[in-house]
């Protein structure tokens, strides 16, 4: 396999953990806000392809989906700034994915 045909991303799966805080309605609405303003600016930063929510039909932990631009410990050290993540509201899986040259 020659590396130089493939282009990598690193895939975020953002997850509610078995534990979590417990916040206020408010509280929460205010961490929504800042977590899609964290996702928004690591898009303009260029770090991030894509993120969004998923449906939870086969594993309902699962919450979201980000696509970074960058490799594996950068994508963690930006995924562990997500406001979410910060306070355990979400934790979070991350890989390493391949595709194609240009593919995306």
């Amino acid at each position: 396999m020659d590396e130089n045909e493939f282009d990598r991303y690193t895939i975020v799966l953002l997850r509610r953990p078995e534990t979590f805080p417990e916040l206020t309605d408010e509280h929460l609405e205010d961490l929504q806000a800042r977590h899609l303003a964290h996702n928004d600016a690591m898009v303009r930063a260029g770090h991030m392809l894509v993120a969004g929510p998923t449906g939870r039909e086969w594993d309902d932990s699962l919450r979201g989906i980000c696509i970074y631009r960058c490799d594996l410990d950068r994508a963690r050290e930006l995924t562990e700034a997500d406001p979410m993540v910060e306070i355990g509201w979400l934790g979070y899986d991350a890989f390493t994915w391949w595709t194609r040259k240009d593919a995306l």
